[in-house]
């Protein structure tokens, strides 16, 4: 039976009291302290009404903060809803609304946006982000920790984790402690591979899956350390992990992006025994390149918020194959069925081109009071990805593009990434995303937008070269008609780049700028 997922924090306190969990700045938390921190956390919960099954909304930054509150809410058998901390004020009020929270626990950093929204029913909540020794919600003397945990079900709902609204309002995806206990403990073993002495960085946000459940959870469910970094900037990463010896990074292709500049630019490289990618493509140049930086392999892999969230990963022991994400983690089937198909699930050989669908263990309950949204992406037992992929013969997984991003030029599909992969091999470029652009004659023209490295000058012949070097390598539909510069490309707070948003800026922009920059339209 699966346990709940405040047992995970509790077990290795009880196995590993005195050895740290998390350090942060020149201050740590051991395992033992960081529990019962995390029991204190529950009894003020309690103390001021919230009860099992209720809902704790968190606004809340990388700092001890985070765990102490989200295993301090589970232990109590609450359900958190972590919330990245840059959403403004109107889009915490829908998401406190939408999940039916009862409190909201902010840092004193995030309370003045907070603060704007916590109206009747929402108990709000402020402690301070600094090393704690205890956990106060009030001016009153704190509670004595809770005994333990709560004896949640494995079909209790853990978490309501929000996707990023790319496509409308975010939805809640609902997980249940059976989704992310099992996730961690399968991911623990293979592919992240996590031993006691293992030290991590996190710089990824503690409010998304990623940084969450890959990173923050399976540490403490295996006993190692994690070092929390505010936020992410690549030359303090790499300060830090050199500073505490980290032998794991786990990150976002444009976090990788920045250490590779950092790096170039004469921060030192450390050396660690493993890196992991994910929340978007890493295109294969960059990934060698970040080989030969920190002397050890990338494994790259697959997930998504409604997915707990692995699905797929290149995995030590294997041969990894850049360009794809691996095979399916232990106990998760992945398959590629025809995207046109909307009510039912039909299952493509290996090697056709088609919408990447999951089974599993790790597959979310549904999207929180959309039934109709719910019944859109779980058909016939699978998870609907929205991602178009290939199975290929040997197993593993490559994908292809968002199904949403498809450029549609002159009736061929054009995927995105297939561009990218070929852009990233020119010497200018540094970071690249594909677009595309409404066109009369067409239906839809392509449009790189670029970040040029630094040694090269942003000219219309760097961008006439970029766009001849593509056509060379090519076919005459896929190959970039335009070519724009820019000194950084729009990101969510997962690290994703929002190719939708850099589309409609292009389009607005298009026919008002000059051709400075530019590749002609051939």
């Amino acid at each position: 039976m699966t346990r709940p997922l405040a047992a995970v924090l509790a077990d290795t306190a009880a196995r590993r009291p005195d050895e740290p969990a998390v350090i942060w700045g020149s201050a740590s938390l051991t395992y033992r302290l960081l529990w019962e921190l995390a029991r204190a956390c529950a009894a003020e919960l309690r103390r001021h009404g919230i009860r099992p099954g209720d809902r704790v909304a968190m606004l809340l930054p990388n700092a001890p903060l985070f765990p102490i509150v989200y295993y301090g809410a589970l232990a109590l058998g609450a359900t958190v809803v972590p919330m990245d901390t840059q959403l403004r004020s109107d889009e915490i009020e829908f998401i406190l609304a939408d999940s039916g929270a009862r409190a909201l626990v902010c840092a004193e950093t995030t309370v003045g946006e907070g603060a704007k929204t916590a109206g009747d029913g929402v108990t709000l909540f402020t402690i301070g982000v600094e090393h704690p020794d205890a956990v106060r919600l009030d001016s009153r003397e704190p509670a004595p920790p809770a005994p333990g945990y709560f004896p949640s079900s494995p079909d209790d709902i853990a978490a309501v984790l929000y996707t990023s609204g790319t496509t409308g309002r975010p939805k809640g995806a609902m997980l249940t402690h059976r989704n992310i206990v099992t996730n961690i403990e399968v991911t623990a073993v293979s592919p992240f591979d996590v031993h006691p002495d293992d030290v991590l960085l996190c710089g990824l946000p503690l409010s998304h899956a990623f940084g969450q459940t890959c990173l923050m959870s399976v540490a403490f469910h295996i006993g190692a350390a994690v070092v929390l970094m505010p936020r992410f900037t690549a030359v303090t990463a790499l300060e830090l992990m050199d500073l505490y010896g980290c032998t794991v990074f786990m990150g976002v292709p444009t976090m990788y992006h920045a250490l590779l500049e950092a790096v170039a630019n004469g921060a030192p490289a450390p050396r660690l025994r493993r890196t992991y990618s994910g929340g978007s493509a890493l295109a294969v140049p960059v990934l060698n390149r970040v080989q030969e930086m920190f002397g050890c392999p990338v494994y790259e892999g697959y997930g998504l918020t409604e997915t707990s969230p692995c699905v797929a990963y290149n995995q030590p022991g294997s041969v990894t194959r850049p360009g794809t994400v691996g095979t399916p983690i232990t106990g998760v089937e992945v398959g590629i069925a025809r995207a046109d198909l909307e009510d039912r699930i039909e299952l493509l050989p290996a090697g056709d081109t088609g919408e990447v669908v999951v089974r599993g263990h790790n597959v979310m309950t549904g999207y929180l009071g959309l039934p109709e949204e719910t019944a859109a992406v779980l058909v016939d037992g699978w998870f609907r990805s929205g991602d178009l992929g290939v199975l290929e013969t040997d197993g593993c997984l490559r994908l292809v593009d968002r199904k949403k991003d498809i450029i549609i030029r002159g009736g061929y599909n054009v995927y995105p990434r297939e561009i990218e992969e070929v852009l990233m091999r020119h010497p200018a470029v540094e970071q690249t995303a594909v677009i595309g652009i409404p066109d009369d004659l067409l239906g839809e023209e392509i449009y790189a937008v670029v970040i040029a490295r630094p040694e090269f000058t942003k000219t219309p012949g760097l961008a006439a070269d970029i766009v001849a070097w593509s056509r060379d390598r090519l076919a005459g539909y896929k190959h970039p008609r335009h070519v724009e510069f820019a000194e950084t490309l729009p990101t969510g707070p997962s690290g994703k780049v929002l190719k939708r948003l850099l589309a409609s800026r292009f389009h607005e922009a298009d026919g008002q700028t000059s051709d400075h920059g530019r590749g002609k339209r051939l």
